[in-house]
């Protein structure tokens, strides 16, 4: 094969990788352009958590 035709085969598939490439980047940014979007969770009211206090026995937090 020519050298010419070998260079010529190379860049058109490097073309067609980079075009790939370019539509997947530009399809993962609108997916996350939708998630940013919505609300991912409800706000917690933190009153209603239950409060943890140390055991003396061993050391770790419980629930009160």
């Amino acid at each position: 094969m020519p050298a010419a035709l070998a260079f010529a085969v190379g860049l058109m598939g490097a073309a067609a990788l980079l075009r790939w490439c370019v539509k997947e980047v530009q399809r993962v940014n609108v997916d996350l352009d939708n998630l940013r979007g919505r609300s991912g969770t409800a706000p917690i009211d933190r009153d209603t958590l239950p409060k943890l206090k140390r055991d003396p026995d061993t050391g770790e937090y419980r629930p009160d």
